[in-house]
């Protein structure tokens, strides 16, 4: 039963990250020559927020942002694929009970809306490039660059991205 369950859990890994790699679509910019793209990183999503509610218990709206970004659901806990040039974000949605990922790979300034408490990111984009996260005001809340693994944020103050 234990080689059942390890074969299914290997092809769900491989399949999300077959997925991930066509949901970036030719958005994805292009490594500067000489530099090696990104290798696609399997990672694993964060336990379930401690004040989560069941969804049927919730009257929320689900995380959203513009312009447009492919996004998909992981489960708490659950395995996630973050192509290379990508910005991976989680946040908690509530009305599924489980983390929204937005995969930023276009550059943009992206506007966030109902991201709140605590989330994470993953920086898998190359070439230099440096990603900010901004306020209400329009004020930056702080910046970074790839690497460093999965990172926790707030995003209660985050109102946009701007991933380039």
């Amino acid at each position: 039963m234990r080689v059942k369950r390890s074969i299914l859990g290997m092809a769900g890994v491989s399949a999300m990250l077959f997925a991930a790699a066509f949901t970036t679509g030719s958005a994805q910019a292009a490594a500067p020559s000489g530099q090696v793209a990104a290798a696609a990183r399997v990672l694993v999503a964060p336990a379930a927020p401690a004040a989560a509610q069941p969804a049927s218990l919730v009257a929320a709206a689900s995380p959203g942002i513009s312009p447009w970004a492919p996004s998909g659901h992981v489960p708490p806990s659950g395995s996630y694929g973050c192509a290379g040039g990508n910005l991976c974000t989680l946040v908690w949605d509530p009305t599924t009970s489980d983390w929204k990922i937005f995969y930023l790979d276009a550059c943009h300034r992206y506007s966030v809306s109902n991201w709140e408490g605590n989330g994470w990111y993953f920086d898998n984009q190359t070439g230099g490039v440096t990603s900010y996260l901004y306020g209400s005001n329009g004020g930056e809340l702080t910046h970074f660059q790839p690497g460093g693994g999965q990172v926790g944020v707030n995003w209660s103050p985050v109102y946009s991205i701007k991933n380039c």
